[in-house]
């Protein structure tokens, strides 16, 4: 909020009931010019620009998200994250960090809905996880009571439309492997844990493929923005009421080995679409690329191989297992450092006997 807002408190209140109250509500059609009515009514000697100034700050709270959208304003934020009601926290450059911004509860539940809202979605007692991505590619995830215990939880994460360079994430030595193994068409699983920018490295690997190259990304939100001509991005959809229109994460692995690609790229594997992963990585789709939430290389292909069995239809687990580490071929770790900074910590080669060959 300006100056002249926060001196004025009386005037703050009195256009917002005023806005309010108008048939129009709190649509954010043309809202400043109708808030610059009514300020210019209220204080009709305020200068224009003044009032237009005004009217801005005043919309941001009105119509907006409020202090989310102003702290989103921020180039260098990239998270905005609600705990319930109370301080907001951000992250910049990889840390946490307080803002001084409180809000109330009527704050953090007005933001959510005009977040959600637009978007079709609902959030409330009967639908208290909303997991969504605007217009932008902005990533937007609510939890509300009772599942979230002391209040409404809001994190808003906005990704950078353009991916980080390969170089930024890795040693040059590192950087060369990674690229030798993308031109060998080596299929590649980055894992990490939350937060330890395994979108962010499978974002840089792709923007180095080719750009004739066919690829296909399946991901629950589609947050992936790569540079190709020939990328064709498939998003999951939760449905609605009795799963009408729903299209998980497996329909939508299976869904890509239809549309000819040269390369299918999964944002993160949890579940049993791993099985037909698995069978498209075995059967010809070399080059592909997927992550998986894991601490080691280890335990990124033992949890790759559990989600396989779960979504092979009764195949013997040694089976599954062969199929796995023919189907991988290089392990990529990444790990958040102390500064914030996210890098590339590990890289393995996995041999068909299960094998794992550290390269760095």
């Amino acid at each position: 909020m300006i100056a002249m807002a926060r001196t004025d408190p009386e005037l703050v209140a009195v256009v917002g009931r005023r806005f309010r109250s108008e048939p129009d509500g709190d649509r954010g059609d043309d809202a400043v010019g109708r808030l610059a009515r009514i300020v210019r009514e209220e204080r009709p000697l305020m200068g224009d620009a003044a009032v237009i100034e005004t009217a801005r700050a005043l919309a941001v709270d009105l119509v907006g998200l409020g202090a989310v959208e102003r702290l989103l304003g921020d180039p260098t934020v990239t998270d905005v994250l609600v705990n319930g009601p109370g301080e907001v926290w951000v992250e910049r450059a990889g840390q946490l960090q307080t803002t001084g911004i409180v809000l109330d509860r009527a704050a953090v539940d007005r933001a959510i809905e005009r977040l959600v809202g637009p978007l079709g979605l609902h959030a409330d007692r009967a639908h208290p996880v909303v997991d969504a991505r605007l217009a932008d590619g902005t990533r937007v995830t609510a939890v509300l009571p009772p599942l979230a215990v002391d209040g409404p939880v809001l994190a808003v994460r906005r990704h950078r439309r353009d991916p980080i360079p390969l170089d930024s994430l890795a040693r040059p030595d590192v950087a060369a492997l990674l690229r030798e193994r993308l031109v060998g068409r080596r299929n590649l699983v980055v894992f990490g844990a939350t937060g330890s920018g395994k979108t962010t490295l499978l974002a840089s690997l792709a923007s180095e493929l080719p750009d004739h190259e066919r690829i296909i990304t399946v991901e629950d939100v589609a947050e992936l923005r790569l540079p190709g001509r020939g990328v064709v991005r498939l998003e999951a959809r939760p449905g609605g009421a009795a799963g009408v229109g729903r299209a998980d994460f497996r329909d939508l692995v299976r869904v890509a080995l239809r549309l000819r690609p040269d390369r299918i790229v999964v944002g993160e594997v949890r579940g049993a679409e791993a099985a037909d992963m698995v069978w498209a990585l075995g059967t010809g789709h070399d080059g592909s690329m997927s992550t998986v939430h894991a601490p080691t290389a280890s335990d990124a292909v033992d949890r790759l191989t559990s989600f396989a069995v779960a979504g092979a239809d009764g195949a013997p687990v040694d089976v599954v297992r062969q199929q796995v580490h023919a189907a991988l071929h290089t392990l990529v770790g990444v790990e958040r450092r102390p500064d914030g900074r996210r890098v590339v910590a590990s890289l393995h080669d996995l041999g068909s006997d299960g094998r794992l060959v550290p390269v760095t």
